[in-house]
């Protein structure tokens, strides 16, 4: 490289490597899902220029850029021209990752996204939720709506961390399906609206167009963690949401090797909070600023990881569902089981909603997902001994509080993801102490019904 180029010449040159960087998003448009899954944006003039020909995207076990003079650290540390300068900002490895999910979450459509890859899904919750909640004399006392049923992590976060600890109103909506309700709880004050699809572990969901909708009349933006489906079945931004966020660490990373999260936000978002820029690109506004301060990074190796899982995702969505698919029957029922949630039975209470949103992508079959929640009969209506028989007898599924997995996995919610926020809190997220949560994995169903059966012979 030139060591005599100038600061407008670095600019220069930075202004031509983001043309020809949409020029390749604009051709990875074009490609099917398992094609930008397989190859992101990392392409063979990259390899043959950047990485000595590697076909495989590199880990850059580095923590920080050099450059060539002053006028390119210059250009590059004032934000004039692409850079990853520190790995707490950036990483060429962390790039791969956010590019291509970017791409998958918006796939089929022409909206522009970009991606912020963080630490893990609850840094991505956090980083996601943080710039909208700053001090605004205009819009004093600020508010959060949000869907009651969530995971646990997100429901310390909202109801210790950000109501007790700071003082922001958290105004739970019991029913996400009653959007007269969501509206009840709005007003000038709000922030953003936040809900899961489907929720952990009640496999919860909601009309995403029509609460993305409600927010905008608001001027709020809608927050969709979607980690439960992935854009192998539902792309919330597609469907008016404005940020999607991921624990990546799930189906996403299904090897279960690395712990990840994913910002993914639509450019040009909607929000009466912040500024020009933060709304045009709210993603890579928020790496270079907040991110940048607050330093929850993901590990370049990690992101390396979760991209190899990310090629295989559509197929493995599609054999996590049908297996699920097939428990959820065999569990419907069984003389021990009182109720079973999943959105692919016709006696879930949003059936039909679940069929308008959760599709496996380039197929025209409704997939609905790889976790589903049961809830075990017992003696009295507070009671968990024959829950925690059937749990202790599993034997091929994993008792941990893990999800996702190529691994089919049994939690017990009550006691785990959310036992800290008491039994009030269970009670608004519709969790029982009969309550398990199983994620399907890759195994064969039959050894996984299997498996469960035998577990409920213990009863």
């Amino acid at each position: 490289m030139n060591k005599n180029l100038d600061k407008d010449a670095w600019i220069k040159l930075g202004a031509q490597i983001n043309e020809n960087r949409q020029k390749c998003i604009n051709k990875a448009k074009k490609w099917k899902f398992d094609t930008v899954a397989t190859h992101g944006l990392y392409d063979l003039n990259q390899a043959l220029s950047l990485n000595n020909g590697s076909i495989m995207e590199p880990v850059y076990l580095s923590p920080a850029q050099a450059y060539t003079n002053s006028a390119e650290m210059e250009a590059a540390l004032s934000y004039q021209m692409p850079t990853w300068c520190y790995s707490r900002i950036a990483n060429p490895s962390t790039f791969f990752l956010e590019e291509t999910a970017a791409l998958l979450e918006t796939y089929g459509s022409d909206i522009e996204a970009s991606c912020n890859a963080t630490s893990s899904g609850m840094s991505a919750i956090r980083t996601a939720t943080d710039p909208f909640l700053v001090d605004d004399p205009n819009f004093p006392n600020p508010n959060i709506v949000t869907s009651s049923q969530v995971y646990g992590g997100t429901f310390q976060q909202f109801w210790i961390r950000r109501h007790k600890e700071q003082g922001i109103d958290v105004r739970w909506v019991k029913n996400p399906m009653d959007i007269d309700e969501w509206k009840s709880k709005i007003d000038e004050n709000s922030r953003f609206l936040y809900g899961e699809f489907p929720s952990n572990p009640a496999v919860s969901i909601f009309d995403i167009e029509k609460i993305a909708k409600l927010a905008h009349e608001f001027q709020i933006p809608l927050i969709v963690d979607s980690t439960c489906a992935s854009p192998a079945l539902t792309r919330p931004l597609v469907h008016g949401a404005d940020i999607v966020v991921h624990s990546a660490s799930k189906v996403m990373g299904g090897s279960g090797t690395s712990i990840a999260g994913l910002i993914i936000a639509r450019k040009n978002l909607i929000s009466k909070i912040g500024s020009d820029e933060m709304r045009a690109d709210f993603a890579i506004w928020g790496k270079l600023w907040p991110f940048r301060d607050n330093g929850p990074a993901l590990s370049p190796m990690s992101a390396i990881m979760i991209l190899n899982d990310i090629r295989s995702l559509r197929m493995r969505i599609a054999q996590m569902s049908d297996s699920t698919m097939k428990l959820a029957k065999f569990l419907e029922t069984h003389p021990k089981i009182n109720k079973v949630y999943y959105p692919g039975l016709k006696s879930f209470p949003n059936h039909n909603l679940a069929k308008k949103y959760m599709r496996l992508v380039d197929s025209d079959e409704n997939k609905y997902g790889y976790m589903l929640a049961i809830e075990i009969k017992e003696k009295t209506p507070n009671g968990h001994i024959n829950t925690h028989k059937f749990y202790d007898k599993l034997d091929m599924a994993w008792r941990a509080t893990d999800l996702g997995r190529v691994k089919t996995v049994a939690t017990l919610n009550a006691i785990s993801t959310h036992q800290q926020q008491g039994e009030e809190g269970r009670a608004l997220s519709a969790i029982k102490p009969s309550t398990c949560r199983i994620s399907c994995g890759i195994e064969n169903s039959d050894d996984i019904i299997a498996d469960i059966a035998q577990a409920l012979d213990a009863i």
